[in-house]
């Protein structure tokens, strides 16, 4: 899709939303998320993550999806009230730029039910067109902004160590018990059964299936939906998943990779888009991605695009947040490399760059806003190499350019000299280092004053 094309549908969803109400947001019915290890979802990735009724699921798996609350919130979308647990879009479009609510409501997977979705919107048994699945919170990274909800390497270091002594504690222990515990993998899960008595009629429905963790090539269930898919073709599905690009094993690897290049040569699938998770550039990358290998990565993401040569892409997934922002200069150079290598005939290459919202501590809006001036100097970068030439694939789109200049709105709107949360950037990184054997101002020598700062405080 070209992006003034890309542009134009969010216009068109934006007019077409605002029929129904100004808060209207088809990503409500036909996006989910599913956090099967704790029996949590949310209608996008912004939203926070809310209990599963796990009582209603024998009866009626497309619960799954259906909660209680989304139908109260879907009500009040309708009736042009905004959900609080939205609030990642409302603060985007009181900026006034357009947020993720127009773009994705604008996307063809969610539009294409429009009509149908006002015909009977509380339908409790609605079936999603976009679905993300984390089956498992197996994971070998330790990244700064996660938690034993999502890794069991975050676990084993909370175990050892105990909380972070930012205010209130960071991952304390005692947060993850009950209905935030994750099920091990090898013990019965109600929700990752149900999902699988849904997944047969939920298929027929999918445009969009991507799987999350975790990191999905150490869960034996992203192979099964491999083997699903191989057996039951399904040549209008976009497959897509998520990983860290550094599984602890070549085997893996092999195994992940000989799958994906199965199901795109038998043309299974419409597309596969493997979205890799990547913060920053080199070790500062690896500092906030721990365990993360900067240069294994790249030489993955590379050797994916040249054994699989058609009917897929990559996309970057820059979560933005402020150790991002000195080195987010040569992540977009080697993204732009990767383009000019494998962007030969379609666009094999993208980036989506959202803000990081928690831990708050990590957030772009409390840097100096000296900072702004690297943010400004790669858009002025990313201009400087762009254009609508639908033959030179290496060039950045309005779309992307949009993107970075929406979290510079954000942040000169929110821009804030929070102390108690410099004091737990402090708090956090110092013990971070001491527990991982890392050097924040080793690694960070260009953001000493800001250090400096956040100590004394």
């Amino acid at each position: 899709m070209k992006s003034s094309d890309y542009k134009q549908s969010a216009d068109k969803a934006q007019k077409k939303l605002d029929t129904i109400s100004p808060s209207f947001c088809l990503a409500k019915w036909n996006q989910v998320s599913l956090h099967l290890p704790t029996g949590l979802t949310n209608s996008c990735y912004h939203p926070p993550l809310h209990e599963i009724d796990v009582g209603t699921l024998p009866q009626n798996p497309a619960a799954l999806h259906n909660t209680a609350q989304k139908i109260s919130e879907r009500k009040q979308m309708i009736e042009g009230k905004r959900p609080p647990g939205c609030s990642y879009c409302w603060n985007i479009e009181d900026t006034g730029e357009m947020s993720d609510r127009h773009y994705r409501s604008g996307e063809p997977w969610a539009m294409q039910y429009f009509a149908s979705i006002i015909q009977d919107p509380l339908n409790v048994q609605h079936k999603p067109s976009y679905v993300e699945v984390n089956f498992n919170h197996a994971c070998n990274l330790k990244c700064s902004y996660c938690s034993p909800q999502f890794s069991t390497t975050w676990g084993k270091e909370i175990d050892i160590y105990g909380e972070y002594p930012t205010s209130p504690a960071h991952n304390a222990p005692e947060h993850f018990m009950g209905r935030r515990k994750p099920i091990p993998n090898r013990e019965a899960n109600p929700y990752v059964e149900a999902f699988w008595r849904w997944w047969p009629e939920l298929y027929k429905n999918l445009k969009h299936f991507r799987m999350t963790g975790g990191e999905p090539m150490m869960d034996h269930n992203t192979y099964r939906v491999f083997d699903y898919i191989i057996e039951n073709p399904k040549p209008d599905l976009h497959l897509n998943v998520t990983s860290n690009m550094c599984p602890p094993t070549d085997k893996l690897k092999n195994q992940y990779f000989d799958a994906v290049k199965r199901m795109c040569l038998d043309e299974s699938i419409e597309h596969f888009m493997q979205f890799v998770s990547v913060d920053a550039h080199g070790p500062r990358a690896e500092y906030i991605r721990y365990g993360m290998n900067y240069d294994r990565l790249m030489d993955n993401v590379d050797e994916f695009l040249t054994r699989i040569p058609g009917r897929n892409s990559v996309s970057f997934i820059i979560t933005y947040n402020n150790l991002s922002i000195t080195s987010l200069d040569g992540l977009l150079k080697n993204i732009r490399q990767l383009r000019q290598k494998h962007s030969s005939t379609y666009q094999r290459i993208w980036f989506d760059i959202p803000l990081l919202r928690q831990p708050k501590w990590q957030q772009i809006n409390l840097l100096p806003e000296s900072y702004q001036s690297i943010h400004k100097s790669n858009i002025e970068w990313m201009q400087k190499n762009s254009g609508e030439d639908q033959t030179n694939y290496s060039l950045f789109k309005d779309f992307e350019i949009q993107k970075m200049q929406r979290n510079l709105a954000y942040w000169q709107k929110n821009y804030t000299n929070d102390k108690e949360q410099k004091k737990n950037f402090y708090a956090f990184f110092s013990e971070h280092d001491r527990r991982r054997n890392t050097s924040f101002e080793r690694t960070f020598p260009e953001m000493h004053e800001f250090w400096k700062e956040c100590k004394s405080l």
